[in-house]
């Protein structure tokens, strides 16, 4: 090999390793890496209404004084609330409770603390926790269920309808009497 053809290698290997520190030096940064935040993305407000309806007719609707609410699931945390569920038939129920729960996934609801059930035909229900089950549409009065109706007080660990409290049913130390008070 003669020195014209070394210098050509030599120059070409030259070129070629600036080629390549010029390549890895112009390799722009990645970009950081955007955190994800565990914690969930939550709208707070006050004061608002809930409902649902089912071909027109509304089925339930809900008020509380603190409403908050996941962006992403669009389940719901609620305090202070009001809630009605209204009948095929006419009636209608109001619930009361200190907080509550909605799933938007199944549209159910749970409320608890001091719940208190009334109906516009004078029936009356309290519990510790009262639970709606929309795929069943059931409502489940759980912990210290009583419930009144004309002359008629049942107490039980749960007091469940899907009739809106026409009939019930009384699970665990069930106590049904006709007549007087429950006390």
């Amino acid at each position: 090999m003669n020195k014209k053809a070394k210098a050509l290698i030599g120059a070409g290997v030259l070129l070629l390793a600036a080629l390549i520190v010029w390549t890895v030096r112009t390799i722009p940064d990645p970009p950081l890496a955007h955190e994800e935040k565990d914690t969930p993305r939550v709208m707070r407000y006050d004061g608002n209404v809930l409902s649902e309806q089912k071909d027109g007719r509304v089925l339930w609707d809900l008020t509380a004084d603190h409403i908050e609410v996941d962006i992403d699931t669009q389940n719901a945390q609620l305090k202070d609330l009001t809630a009605h569920f209204y009948q095929e038939d006419g009636r209608t129920a109001e619930v009361k409770a200190q907080e509550g729960a909605y799933d938007a996934a199944t549209h159910d609801i749970e409320v608890k603390g001091e719940v208190t059930v009334t109906t516009s035909d004078g029936a009356q229900l309290t519990s510790d926790k009262l639970v709606w089950k929309a795929a069943e549409e059931k409502l489940s009065a759980i912990g210290n269920a009583y419930a009144q109706r004309d002359d008629m007080h049942a107490t039980g660990d749960c007091i469940e309808s899907t009739d809106g409290f026409h009939r019930i049913r009384i699970i665990g130390k069930a106590h049904l009497a006709r007549g007087g008070s429950h006390e």
